[in-house]
């Protein structure tokens, strides 16, 4: 594959060493060369629309210097396993041509990715949402006439919705089968306590203690390990997107969301894992999902629930919690989940980072020079859900930046609200091609557009 070099912009000297020196390690570990990284499966990302092009940071709470630092832009990497992506996605792509064709109407729906719970209209948003509830198990007629009137991007299977193996493989195989376009599969296996495959009964596969014990040896060999064991158990049972590594520093002891879940508290050997971690699962054929940008290390509350935020500046996050993002970057993320976390030392919107465009174009494509596919975590999350409606929330996510809405309270009205923004304008149809060409160019480097 191509390798790319793409300029940041807009850091202090004090954010760029830290991320520098942070990545040098981190890639060292790894045996990737520090300049640059596996560029994405194009050779070139989809050009920006004049809505989510970088702005000025003018308005911004702090100036930063531009510094000369390099990274990778690709919206995936390039792993040297035989599964790994190896399609090329350029002009004249299976992604471009699907994107010639397809209406306003297919185009907004490939930006979800929800529940499959979501997808049957007898269950209320309340009984899709409830984690401890009963959940579908198998596809419905009623399901699969949802699917082909919301033609969605991808699902996310939660335990509820996991009986068996064979019950998992089946479902999945049925789900892939009644899409037009082929899904993208995800699911929440960081290894631990957030596992819903290996945290399942009757599944036989390795189960580990959590990630901070994995970083806690201080040998990125066994994140890389350990991210090629849970990737190739995932691609079994017919995933191909992992909501993982846990890319957060746990520098907050009061901190009870996080916890186990991240390589530790220490910024260097968290990068240092978390590159690892992603060429583990890229060995073997599995998207990633660097999480939860900017960081959700230090904070005390939770997202699930309501408003939260970091009081950092933006050279106080490169100090410390970008850290392991960048290093993410750099070894290839297919995607970055942003969480809800405000950061208003950062931005001057007051909005949740997840539907910030200060935190999404501005921060995370403009300075940190990212230009994969961004989701956003599960928009049927109390800190969005407590102020806006699922149609406000997702039209505002994706004039944000977001590519992948994850999970909206309320599909229907999510799906609803955006279509209307793109038909009245304020989605402009460049902004939306823009996201829907980046999902699409990641199923084709992993080989879903046949």
């Amino acid at each position: 594959m191509k390798r790319s070099v793409i300029r940041r912009r807009g850091f202090s000297r004090a954010c760029a060493a830290a991320l520098a020196a942070a990545l040098l390690l981190a890639l060292a570990a790894c045996g990737a060369p520090a300049a640059s990284s596996s560029q994405a499966p194009s050779s070139s990302a989809p050009a920006p629309s004049s809505e989510s092009a970088s702005e000025s940071r003018s308005s911004a709470p702090s100036s930063s210097s531009r510094s000369p630092a390099s990274s990778s832009s690709a919206p995936s990497s390039s792993p040297s396993s035989s599964s790994a992506p190896s399609s090329s996605s350029g002009p004249g792509s299976a992604a471009e041509a699907l994107l010639e064709k397809m209406t306003d109407e297919e185009k907004v729906g490939q930006l979800f990715l929800v529940r499959p719970d979501a997808l049957d209209p007898d269950l209320t948003p309340a009984e899709i949402n409830d984690a401890s509830g009963s959940g579908v198990t198998a596809l419905s007629g009623r399901m699969k006439e949802t699917l082909a009137a919301i033609p969605v991007g991808g699902v996310a299977v939660f335990g509820k919705n996991i009986v068996s193996p064979s019950q998992l493989t089946g479902f999945l195989g049925d789900l892939q089968s009644a899409s037009a376009v082929p899904l993208l599969t995800g699911v929440d296996e960081e290894g631990g306590k957030v596992s819903r495959i290996a945290n399942s009964a009757g599944f036989d596969v390795k189960k580990y203690d959590s990630m901070e014990s994995v970083g806690a040896t201080g040998d990125s060999g066994n994140a890389r390990e350990a991210g090629a064991v849970i990737g190739a158990y995932l691609k079994k049972y017919g995933f191909c997107l992992d909501f993982a590594p846990v890319a957060d520093v746990n520098t907050n002891p009061d901190n009870i969301v996080i916890g186990s879940r991240s390589f530790g508290s220490d910024p260097a050997l968290a990068a240092k894992m978390v590159a690892a971690e992603i060429e583990g699962f890229h060995e073997s054929g599995v998207m990633t999902s660097a999480k939860h940008f900017p960081g959700h290390g230090d904070t005390a509350g939770d997202t699930h629930d309501g408003f939260v935020s970091v009081s950092k500046t933006w050279d106080e996050l490169c100090a410390c919690e970008l850290i392991p993002f960048e290093a993410a970057i750099g070894a290839g993320t297919d995607s970055i989940m942003v969480s809800h976390i405000s950061a208003p030392n950062v931005t001057r919107d007051g909005l949740p980072s997840s539907l910030s465009k200060e935190m999404i174009t501005d921060r995370l494509r403009g300075d940190l020079g990212y230009g994969g596919v961004v989701i956003t975590d599960s928009l049927s999350m109390g800190a969005v859900t407590s102020a806006y409606g699922a149609a406000e929330c997702a039209v505002l996510a994706v004039q944000a930046g977001a590519d992948l809405l994850l999970m909206p309270e309320d599909l229907a009205q999510a799906y609803a609200g955006v279509l209307a923004a793109v038909k009245n304008g304020a989605v402009s149809r460049a902004r939306l091609d823009e996201s829907v060409l980046r999902i699409l160019r990641l199923k084709e480097a992993y080989g879903l557009l046949g």
